[in-house]
């Protein structure tokens, strides 16, 4: 795998002069409005709705057949899983360990998941883990008799792996202009003891909303945004993830998930089948289970080879691929149009880059050739001390993560009822979000809070807006 990672590697360094490319710098009016701004992804690929099922709308103009298809795959995202043998025998073979007994689960409304109350247990939220090293194609190295994720729920007569307690410590701060904030630091607690002293990290479950474009995305116009030596000494690196694909049987570059540890979303789909929910697929056959738990469980009766049938496996991914993202709003807003403009000249547009534009996609055509605003530019950036997992994922350190994709952002409150943000939902908020960067992001971050109380409320209302 690291042959391949060396070509990749002068290939970036080659692109890092022209990672400043236009689509950075949109034309706009006086007002700093950009015609067609709203439009998360194009006509195509835009749906104007901001309720509460924003994010669970398809593409307009889906064809008859393909709206069956969408409509299909939406039934097997929603609808729970169940114990093999079963009369419902399609949708058969839950566990025997998981953390959800469907998609829905996780992701409820295809929106974002929250980490648990204090005291209470995980429902959208998951602990990957791993031991130190690596696996044969450079993967986290899976916990013997745990394998690579804590499932905290089983079918009867199986062992659960056990589950994590949680609570906060504020940590409290002031802003240069005297104005007092509290951010609130996680504690974890694994509850089985044989997992202490793993590698851990604890990841909400993202939307599904949105992913399924960057199937479209070349890794050129990714690359070009990288600049992993800091050649233009901004402070900001950004560097490609490169990943395991197991249909390809190569390394490729990183797109999806919160360290951009899957090549794509058909992958991302089979791989959260099998560890989320105990479902084995053509990609992934083998059940989720590791060591004893192979001894003990082995025999028990499945739902075929594989679970989930390709025929039903490829209506999911058509479903996710063709989900629509819902359009911006205020975008003509004094106080968005202002919050905008401290935005790019922060710096923050240098990772949470607005726009790309697609090439042909795999599954959805109509989605070819489309311009989105991701606001990400899928990289990997070190985000400091107090963001770290301490657990690599290929060539992820334990400092960095992929630039969270920020479209739709502003809707998670009415879709999802809370407003709980980065990676491990410690953030309470937009504003938190942004006090807790740091490494790379230290400065836009420094620069925010000297910015007066009102500009840096047009900031988050910019943000909220998108």
């Amino acid at each position: 795998m690291k042959k391949g990672i060396v070509l990749c590697t002068a290939i970036v360094v080659i692109l890092a002069g022209c990672r400043k490319n236009e689509e950075e710098q949109p034309l706009a009016d006086q007002s700093g409005y950009e015609t067609g701004e709203e439009y998360s992804a194009d006509v195509a690929g835009t749906v104007f709705d901001a309720s509460v099922n924003a994010f669970n709308n398809s593409i307009p103009g889906l064809s008859l057949e393909e709206n069956i298809r969408f409509t299909t795959g939406n039934s097997f995202n929603r609808s729970a899983w169940v114990i093999a043998p079963s009369s419902t025998e399609a949708r058969d073979g839950l566990g025997p360990v998981y953390n959800a007994a469907s998609c829905s689960g996780c992701h409820r409304l295809d929106g974002r998941g929250r980490p648990p109350e204090p005291g209470t247990t995980t429902i959208s939220m998951v602990y990957r883990i791993s031991l130190p090293g690596e696996g044969p194609h450079g993967e986290p190295l899976p916990v013997t008799d745990f394998g690579d994720q804590l499932n905290h729920r089983s079918i009867p007569g199986v062992d659960n792996e056990g589950d994590v307690d949680i609570s906060y410590t504020e940590v409290a701060g002031v802003y240069p202009d005297g104005t007092p904030y509290s951010l609130r630091k996680p504690n974890y607690q694994f509850r089985n003891g044989a997992l202490n002293g793993v590698l851990y990290s604890p990841r909400v479950a993202p939307k599904m909303t949105g992913a399924g474009y960057f199937d479209a995305l070349s890794a050129a116009s990714i690359l070009v945004h990288a600049d992993p030596d800091d050649l233009d000494h901004d402070g900001i690196s950004g560097r490609p993830n490169y990943v395991w694909d197991y249909t390809l049987n190569s390394a490729v570059l990183g797109k999806i998930g919160w360290k951009a540890s899957q090549p794509d979303v058909k992958q991302q789909i089979a791989h959260a089948f099998l560890n989320d929910i105990g479902i084995t697929s053509s990609i992934f056959p083998d059940e989720n289970l590791w060591g004893i738990q192979q001894e003990k469980y082995g025999m028990l009766t499945n739902g075929g080879n594989p679970e989930i049938r390709d025929s039903i496996f490829r209506q999911v991914l058509f479903y996710t691929d063709a989900l629509a993202m819902p359009a911006r709003r205020n975008v003509k807003d004094a106080n968005v149009l202002a919050g905008k403009k401290s935005f790019n000249q922060l710096g923050c547009v240098k990772c949470h880059v607005s726009k790309f534009t697609l090439g042909v996609h795999p599954v959805v055509p109509q989605l070819s050739h489309i311009t989105i605003r991701p606001y990400s530019d899928l990289l990997l950036h070190d985000m400091g001390p107090d963001l770290t997992d301490n657990r690599p994922d290929y060539l992820a350190s334990g400092r960095e993560w992929r630039t969270s994709p920020l479209w739709g952002i502003g809707l998670y409150e009415t879709v999802n009822g809370h407003t709980l943000l980065l990676h491990d939902g410690r953030a309470r908020g937009v504003e938190e979000a942004i006090l807790w960067h740091g490494g790379e992001a230290a400065g836009p971050r420094n620069s925010f809070m000297l910015l007066s109380k009102s500009d840096r409320n047009n900031v988050i209302a910019f943000i909220k807006s998108l």
